[in-house]
């Protein structure tokens, strides 16, 4: 399954330039991440360390029975989320590279470790550091993202709509941080899903092998919908983090809801 260590992306302002730097920590550094706050710099993972406590919180509710054709959806996408990235098979770098392509089809990359990745939002030179918080899985659901929706794709990761703010969020970085998000929302490491959301998701995953790739790309538009409607700026991503999934749970239990399409958040992607 995916490391649950905690995603922190620090936020370094100065001078009109932003350094991301990705810590890990093992999961007791929960309470040590929330309270971290000082001078300039941001968590941007803090956001995730309340996905993490609230995975924990569930641990004690019962779990939700399950059909064969869900049992068997929900493990083969363990299975993907049991996938590292790694930088040495063809695949993931072919993966790599679409990604870019998808991204900026009219700049060459010159390399798989490159500068360039900056542009997207990645810490570094080198994505296969930052796609450590989320597997192949992360890489996977960005490229869906952008092969399926790629007005909405270019969108966010311009930063085309709203008014922006001075210091905006890192579209790589949050995208890794999503799926994470959705993996301990929908509580999908358990053998059964131990809360409601993650039961109806299954529903959806039984009809829809893409469901959750699907999801990934809605719950990025949420996201971004609700950052521009909080007005926040990079030391509210993790208010924003918890709107987008109080919204998103909200929606996933609505009763005329028989597909993610119906969800309300859908119609955010063009």
């Amino acid at each position: 399954m995916l490391d649950t260590s905690c995603v922190v992306s620090l936020i370094d302002a100065s001078f009109g330039s932003v350094n991301w730097k990705l810590a890990w920590f093992m999961p007791n550094c929960i309470d040590i991440c929330a309270e971290v706050v000082a001078g300039s710099a941001a968590w941007l993972g803090r956001g995730l360390s309340c996905i993490c406590a609230q995975a924990r919180e569930s641990d004690a509710r019962p779990s939700f029975n399950l059909t064969p054709a869900q049992e068997e959806c929900l493990q083969r996408l363990q299975s993907r989320m049991d996938i590292s990235y790694d930088r040495s098979i063809p695949e993931h770098q072919s993966a790599l590279r679409a990604l870019w392509n998808a991204a900026f089809p009219e700049e060459e990359l010159r390399d798989l470790i490159s500068e360039q990745w900056k542009e997207m939002g990645w810490q570094g030179k080198d994505p296969a550091t930052d796609f450590r918080g989320g597997g192949f899985i992360s890489l996977e659901n960005l490229l869906y993202f952008a092969n399926n929706f790629p007005n909405s794709f270019q969108d966010l990761l311009q930063k085309r709509e709203g008014d922006r703010s001075m210091w905006e969020y890192p579209f790589a970085v949050a995208g890794v941080n999503i799926t994470f998000m959705l993996i301990q929302m929908l509580d999908l490491e358990a053998v059964k899903p131990r809360n409601l959301v993650g039961a109806t998701f299954l529903k959806f995953l039984a009809e829809n092998e893409s469901a959750f790739d699907l999801l990934y790309c809605i719950t990025f538009k949420l996201m971004d919908h609700q950052w521009l409607s909080m007005r926040a700026s990079y030391m509210d991503f993790n208010s924003v983090m918890k709107a987008t999934r109080r919204q998103l749970e909200k929606e996933l239990l609505l009763e005329d809801i028989t597909r993610l399409e119906d969800l309300p958040s859908y119609s955010l992607l063009t």
